[in-house]
């Protein structure tokens, strides 16, 4: 079932992020924070929008050694983040280190997710660049499947591969899902891409839109279409 629709706050300053959000006098969209405004405003940045009232996805993809991912998610589970993620390809030591240190002495702790591949990676990337000559769905799965093995909550992937990750998996181990654009939209530079009613279809559990609904004429028009083909 269809949760909600996550946008991207890709922005480079304060200015720019708290613009947009004051657009939104109705609703208050679940939000990302990437690693452009994460690195740009700091910690402060999350507290502010949390104070708003916004749920947040919190983006920084970890991927280190075990030990520093685990240090590193104690640090971000005081910032009361509702989501956050990292790479599969840390493997499942890292990902139970930073379950380890996600979880706050209370036993509560945000929604972990996985990165499998990225959207902007093509077959042709993946067998040229990484070495990997597994086709895209059968390496999506086994990252899928390795990071609930290590007790994450769900991945990152196309909304291409969530039909087989559900399949395998289970419809519980979530979905959240990049790469959706409007049918009348440009893909820009994500390559697995597909629209909120295909995503819907599909099985998506979450849709994460940036710049189709940042960069539009009315961003609260472009958020409330993509929450009706998506949500319903």
């Amino acid at each position: 079932m269809a949760k909600d629709v996550i946008v991207a706050l890709d922005f480079p300053g304060e200015k720019e992020v708290f613009e947009f959000l004051d657009l939104f006098r109705e609703e208050k969209p679940y939000v990302k924070i990437g690693m452009e405004l994460f690195y740009a405003l700091g910690p402060n940045v999350v507290r502010e929008i949390k104070a708003r009232g916004h749920k947040i996805f919190l983006d920084l993809k970890l991927h280190d050694i075990p030990n520093t991912v685990r240090s590193a998610m104690a640090s971000l589970s005081k910032l009361d983040v509702d989501m956050t993620n990292l790479h599969a390809a840390g493997g499942s030591k890292m990902m139970a280190e930073a379950l380890t240190g996600l979880t706050r002495p209370d036993g509560t702790r945000p929604l972990l997710i996985a990165v499998t591949q990225l959207t902007s990676t093509s077959q042709e990337t993946l067998e040229k660049d990484l070495l990997i000559e597994k086709p895209m769905e059968d390496v999506v799965a086994h990252y899928a499947a390795v990071a609930k093995e290590s007790g994450l909550d769900g991945i990152v992937c196309s909304p291409l591969e969530v039909p087989g990750v559900k399949a395998r998996l289970g419809k519980e181990f979530l979905t959240v899902t990049p790469g959706v654009r409007f049918a009348d939209g440009d893909a820009g530079d994500q390559v697995r891409v597909t629209t909120p009613a295909k995503a819907r279809e599909l099985g998506s559990d979450y849709i994460v839109m940036g710049r189709p609904i940042t960069r539009a004429a009315d961003p609260v028009a472009a958020y409330r279409r993509a929450m009706a083909e998506f949500v319903g």
